[in-house]
């Protein structure tokens, strides 16, 4: 059986592999980006704050992908949650560190203008610093939705949902005749999703960005 008689066999089981695994990466970015933008906001204006939230999601991303979620088995067992809980933690540092560029970068004399007419700091932060220190935030979530696309294929380690799943049942019977099929199968559907996500980054940011900022 060729590649595209296997696609048109299995394009079903496709198809909800990859609708897993696409649900399984917004929902995480999104929990990332909310804690990603919170820690953000709570460390950028101080210098060690920033630096040892930057550290900590640091360290998490060097930790193995397979090794984070064979962790966190035993604690919250096979399935979801250990799918989610390490597709989160792996999504902040981007997402932290250009939060903190971000708002770092905000002309002061906006912030002060904004303080003159009677905003307050919470005011300040919601209409005045976010909204230009948006278009780093959204580089950083798309770099790492780009990542979580590729890490959540190991989810299946873990019984996780998505195409992981298909490519771990075509590495654990290679030299059968639909071996190399699966693999190739799950590994281009995450490389279509991936683009697909980014294209989607790409007008969202031409819808939510001013001309001037992205020029």
């Amino acid at each position: 059986m060729n590649f595209w008689e296997y696609l048109g066999n299995r394009h079903q089981q496709l198809l909800t592999d990859a609708y897993q695994h696409a649900s399984a990466v917004f929902q995480c970015m999104v929990l990332a980006t909310l804690i990603g933008v919170l820690i953000g906001v709570v460390t950028y204006r101080s210098d060690w704050a920033g630096n040892l939230a930057t550290t900590a999601t640091s360290t998490i991303l060097t930790i193995p992908s397979l090794a984070m979620i064979g962790l966190l088995v035993p604690i919250v067992g096979l399935g979801v949650p250990p799918t989610v809980i390490s597709l989160t933690l792996y999504g902040l540092l981007p997402i932290v560190r250009n939060a903190i560029v971000g708002l770092r970068g905000v002309d002061p004399t906006l912030v002060d203008a904004a303080r003159g007419i009677g905003m307050s700091r919470a005011m300040r932060l919601v209409r005045v610093e976010l909204p230009l220190a948006w278009p780093p935030i959204l580089t950083g979530i798309r770099v790492s939705t780009q990542m979580l696309m590729g890490i959540a294929a190991i989810a299946a380690y873990a019984s996780g949902p998505g195409l992981g799943n298909e490519i771990f049942r075509g590495l654990a019977s290679l030299g059968s005749k639909n071996a190399l099929n699966q693999v190739l199968a799950g590994t281009l559907g995450i490389i279509i999703l991936a683009l697909l996500f980014d294209s989607v980054y790409v007008l969202v940011g031409r819808l939510t960005i001013p001309r001037g900022i992205r020029v």
